[in-house]
């Protein structure tokens, strides 16, 4: 989990995740669509690849990069786990906006009498 965190919070890294989100794309390919040199796009597929986010299948001379689902659904079912707990901090900011608004309008109608 934590090689997943450490491997999406570097930018290029993260925007590489999210356009292999399409489908499986040759290095030289991402690249161009990242504006990244290729040793640049090498190195972080590379640590991506070492992370588990990315499988590889050699093509010739060619690299083609695709994502791994199973380190993402680990993301996602840690971070389900918070679900709850934020769940009750929004209904409790739900509750306090209504008795903002409620004790608004009252104060609004004892100023216009």
């Amino acid at each position: 989990m934590i090689a997943t965190f450490a491997a999406l919070a570097e930018p290029s890294r993260f925007r590489i995740v999210e356009l292999l989100r399409s489908g499986p794309r040759l290095v030289t390919d991402i690249g161009e669509r990242l504006h990244l040199r290729q040793p640049q796009v090498s190195k972080h597929l590379r640590v991506l690849k070492e992370a588990g986010l990315v499988d590889v299948e050699p093509d010739a001379q060619r690299r083609l990069y695709e994502l791994r689902a199973e380190p993402l659904r680990a993301l996602h079912d840690w971070l389900e786990r918070y679900r709850d707990l934020w769940d009750a901090r929004f209904a409790e900011l739900d509750e306090l906006l209504e008795e903002l608004k409620t004790k608004e309008r009252k104060d609004g109608r004892r100023k216009r009498r």
